[in-house]
């Protein structure tokens, strides 16, 4: 028996991909239902390869009762109205904005890092899905950690323009074929040009000049897998449509060798290990598109700290960082918590 599922956002980016990872993994569902704003009322979505259609309904009109899992990407202004309201009717809702990430009455689960979270979640009813970027390191790093306790993380994210939506998408596609023929390339959704550059800026900035995207890498991490490690993020807006880059330098407790390193990661939930030490042994943003794993590439050790190691890892931020990791909560969800008779 199966699940009664809605998909809350379900014309944006994310939405769709969420749609998609639940048919490709074949989630067990009884009964689906897609809504989003008054505007897509009425718009007819596919489902997976079967060809079936949904009709979009509006959100502000839904009935909640009797639904079991919403998966909602509908921002965090939409969400506070209507994450409550579903939580209220009995649905747990597994939300992709900021919005409760932080709260300490809702777990934020990264299912092949902290599942054993996952019994947090009647609290509230409702489970805060991680910032994409944070969403990726972390199933890179917690294998590591288990094995020579991480203290301190280095990251510099190169992250796509589908990490700002569709209008993000729009403007490095817009722009590019402006510059090639000879058009203006005025920036309207990021600050500066996109196009064949990159901004050192995402999200708002903060009092200590950290931007808020930097700051939610940093509380994400320590919430999600220890609070005692140290994490400083630089995060930049790179001209790639899909597909979230990370240098990542560790700085470890005990001794643990690179050797050693790429053998944990080998056998790590969600890691694909990619590393061959020659031209082109090594996963690009390119190349993650449409993929499940997270892929660590370049992992080598840091001669500048007693036991340090340095990694590439890119996943696409659609899936990993977004669609996939939430409906990954609902199966789990799933199996602890929603078993069907």
């Amino acid at each position: 028996m199966g699940y009664r599922v809605v998909v809350a956002g379900a014309t944006g980016n994310v939405g769709r991909e969420m749609l998609n990872i639940l048919a490709e993994r074949e989630f067990p569902l009884d009964e689906l239902a897609v809504v989003a704003s008054a505007r897509s009322q009425g718009d007819m979505i596919e489902y997976g390869e079967s060809g079936k259609t949904y009709k979009v309904q509006n959100i502000e009109h839904f009935d909640w009762t009797g639904w079991d899992i919403a998966l909602f990407a509908i921002g965090s202004e939409a969400t506070k109205v209507y994450a409550p309201k579903a939580a209220a009717a009995g649905c747990t809702v597994i939300d992709n904005s900021s919005l409760y990430r932080m709260d300490p009455d809702i777990p934020l689960i990264v299912p092949e890092v902290n599942p054993e979270a996952i019994y947090g979640y009647k609290k509230r009813n409702i489970i805060a899905n991680p910032n994409c970027s944070t969403a990726q390191m972390v199933v890179a790093l917690k294998p590591l950690h288990d094995a020579a306790k991480i203290k301190r993380v280095v990251v510099s994210t190169y992250q796509s323009v589908s990490g700002a939506g569709k209008a993000g998408m729009d403007e490095l596609f817009e722009q590019s074929r402006n510059i090639f023929v000879g058009d203006p390339a005025e920036p309207k959704k990021f600050t500066k040009q996109i196009a064949f550059n990159v901004i050192p800026h995402i999200d708002s900035f903060l009092d200590d000049g950290f931007t808020k995207e930097e700051w939610k890498m940093v509380v994400e991490t320590k919430k999600i897998m220890d609070p005692k490690i140290k994490v400083v993020a630089t995060c930049v807006r790179v001209p790639v449509f899909v597909g979230h880059s990370e240098a990542i330098n560790i700085e470890f407790e005990n001794e643990l060798s690179a050797k050693d390193a790429q053998k944990i990661l080998r056998e790590a939930p969600g890691v694909m290990l990619i590393d061959k030490r020659e031209d082109g042994g090594y996963v690009t943003p390119v190349e993650c598109v449409g993929e499940f794993a997270t892929f660590v590439s370049r992992v080598r050790e840091d001669p500048t700290v007693e036991n340090g190691l340095v990694l590439w890892c890119v996943s696409d931020n659609l899936r990993k960082g977004a669609a996939l990791n939430a409906v990954q909560i609902a199966e789990l969800l799933g199996r602890r918590h929603l078993k069907k008779a």
